[in-house]
């Protein structure tokens, strides 16, 4: 295993973890009412997927044009990274839209 597959991998990873991470901020700021700070931080974790996404379709196309791309487990949980942290940035996005809801209901009363 070389360092450029070791860099490609850890890439995934930290930009996957990232990603969950700023996500996971987003819902803390929504909750305490932040919700230019929560569309902030989702916006930074739409980043860091998109850099991991971006690797990750690298090397689909680098396999796609006949080249052997060894998977390994440290690919596999580069990839359960970054399918966890799309997910959950999903699911923090429709969080902050209920937070937003209620804050707004509650203004109302």
């Amino acid at each position: 295993m070389d360092d450029e597959y070791m860099n490609v991998v850890m890439g995934i990873i930290i930009n996957g973890g990232n990603a969950k991470g700023l996500a996971f901020e987003a819902i803390q700021k929504a909750k305490a009412g932040d919700f230019d700070g929560a569309e902030k931080l989702i916006q930074e974790s739409q980043e860091a997927l998109q850099e991991a996404h971006a690797t990750q379709t690298d090397l689909l196309t680098r396999t796609a044009q006949g080249e052997s791309i060894e998977v390994n487990l440290y690919m596999v949980h580069a990839q359960d990274h970054l399918m966890n942290a799309i997910t959950f940035r999903d699911i923090a996005k429709e969080l902050i839209e209920q937070y937003r809801r209620i804050a707004a209901l509650e203004a109302k009363a």
